[in-house]
């Protein structure tokens, strides 16, 4: 039977999301079961009611947690709550609410009673922040949201005073805490009615998109787009950022059409990702096919816009579509971004350094080379660029799965988590400035500094198998060539940060893989990257799965 991926979902894939709801409230966690226990992963805790990993129980228990955890910290300025377009968001974000007005805590929810990206969140908790006198209390925020996961999955996240992804100590003490109060029955949690809690003093409203939307031409030349006449089509995909575009629109006078408004929880407008899920993954070609199809050039060679956008449902990650190039791959924009940005923002410190996770193509360290500036290289995790964006040492930090940030035209931070909404208008800019789409300006790239071939596979893998994988040392390494190159370095630890990065990566002059355990799944992933051409991205593929399985054998 021909694969589905990239054509509209049919009934028989939308979630029913009575039993959704229903299953969030009915179903009560089997903490035998590992996979229906509190569990932090990069991007928080994430689950669906429906497997017992999402539920009312889960929520409240991270929330009374959470309370425990920024008091002990002496975080005592306000939170802000915030949620996407999922299903599971609301009830979610009701049950927080519940307990953070139990507890006192002085919440501010948004006051369009509408959705909030991120990246807005993100941007709130810095704003308040840095406009707080000297010593006076400092704001944190909690976002409910499972990023671009599948409609039946809720997700829920903590961001501390320092706006962006907790880090694993913050995280760990959390969901350790969480699992604690779910095995007592939930003793220890306080909570009130919603009705209570929204009608608490300390409950307030804070307006999330007039924040973020009129601050914009503080990170971005808008001016130049305005000008330009740059036409601009943006997908919300369904999500967070469906209001924010249009009032983007309207307050900067851009030439910017929303191109699908629709909010449905089951996301039944959606075209099927690669394994014919519903998933709103803005990288992805099967999930981006609408609005690839729409950008394609008509019988009279007219394209509707000069470029095309798409968001994950908190947008937080970007999909960038040009008339030439189709979706670009997220390492090729990346590479663009960050060429344009170091030679173009005028205000930033001329010594801030190029933010990358190891597992993004080497391109940029080519692109960073060129520019003389140092390449900053971590492991996977957003929570790795937060320090340089803070403080304007790395100006810019992103990640091969289309999250990325980057700092404000002064050098001073716009947010610390991945913003999709920026690096979306990026495009336009770049467009507007240059003359080129990002893709005509990669193709340069390339030209320059070679065209690398990148893929990712998943290679099959016990659960001793991954744990041994999460625990190499570079010792464990014996082979000093990797398709027919001398291997140059064999890392455990991120050379950027000297942080584990729970896994392996290989490196050549001309190659490189990266092999990490999956959170999720029986499975080690081994992302890899040739400039030698696809023949020899196979062989590095095939030489990385023998070697790896030889080391966790």
């Amino acid at each position: 039977m021909a694969s589905r991926a990239g054509t509209v979902a049919q009934p028989q894939d939308l979630v029913d999301i009575t039993a959704l709801l229903d299953a969030y409230y009915d179903i009560a966690p089997d903490l035998g079961d590992p996979g229906q226990r509190v569990v932090f992963g990069t991007s928080g805790h994430r689950g669906s009611s429906l497997k017992a990993s999402f539920n009312e129980q889960h929520i409240v228990a991270i929330t009374q947690a959470i309370v425990e955890y920024r008091a002990a910290q002496g975080v005592t300025g306000p939170l802000f709550l915030a949620k996407d377009t999922h299903a599971l968001s609301e009830p979610a974000q009701n049950s927080a609410l519940e307990v953070l007005a139990a507890n006192g805590v002085h919440v501010l929810v948004d006051a369009r009673h509408g959705y909030t990206p991120t990246p807005a969140l993100s941007h709130a908790i810095l704003t308040y922040n840095r406009k707080a006198a000297p010593g006076a209390p400092q704001a944190d925020g909690i976002v409910v949201t499972p990023s671009h996961n599948p409609p039946a999955d809720g997700g829920f996240k903590y961001n501390p005073p320092h706006g962006g992804p907790a880090d694993s100590d913050a995280t760990g003490w959390i969901a350790n805490r969480a699992n604690e109060l779910l095995e007592n029955g939930l003793r220890g949690v306080k909570r009130i009615p919603l009705a209570d809690a929204q009608a608490a003093d300390t409950t307030g409203k804070f307006d999330f998109l007039s924040s973020y939307v009129d601050d914009l031409p503080s990170v971005l030349n808008l001016d130049a787009i305005r000008e330009a006449g740059v036409r601009i089509g943006a997908d919300p995909m369904g999500g967070a950022s469906v209001d924010y575009w249009g009032e983007i629109a309207e307050r900067h006078h851009l030439n910017l059409t929303v191109v699908n408004p629709t909010v449905d929880p089951q996301w039944a407008f959606m075209t099927l990702d690669w394994d014919e899920k519903i998933r709103m993954d803005c990288s992805s070609p099967s999930a981006m096919a609408s609005l690839i199809s729409r950008m394609s050039v008509g019988a009279d060679g007219s394209v509707p816009f000069d470029v095309a956008t798409g968001n994950d449902a908190d947008a937080d990650r970007h999909g960038i579509v040009t008339p030439d190039g189709g979706l670009m791959n997220p390492n090729h924009y990346l590479a663009v971004a960050i060429d344009y940005l170091y030679r173009n923002r005028s205000g930033w410190n001329p010594e801030s350094v190029v933010g990358k996770t190891l597992v993004s193509s080497s391109i940029i360290d080519r692109v960073a080379e060129s520019l003389g500036r140092k390449l900053v290289e971590v492991p996977v995790g957003f929570k790795w660029f937060v320090p340089g964006l803070l403080s304007g040492e790395g100006a810019f930090g992103g990640e091969e799965s289309a999250g990325a940030s980057f700092n404000k035209l002064d050098g001073s931070v716009w947010t610390t988590d991945k913003d999709g909404i920026l690096l979306a208008l990026l495009a336009s800019e770049i467009t507007a400035v240059t003359g080129k789409s990002p893709s005509q300006l990669y193709k340069g790239l390339t030209d320059q500094f070679g065209a690398p071939v990148y893929a990712r596979i998943d290679a099959a893998a016990t659960r001793e198998q991954k744990s041994k994988l999460g625990k190499l040392s570079a010792a464990d390494v014996t082979a000093t060539e990797l398709a027919g190159e001398a291997i140059t370095a064999k890392l455990t630890e991120a050379p950027g940060n000297g942080a584990a990065i729970g896994g392996l990566k290989v490196v050549t002059e001309n190659a490189w893989f990266a092999a990490r355990p999956s959170g999720t799944e029986d499975v080690y992933k081994i992302y890899a990257e040739s400039f030698k051409g696809e023949d020899h991205l196979k062989q590095v593929q095939a030489e990385a799965k023998a070697l790896v399985d030889s080391v966790i054998a």
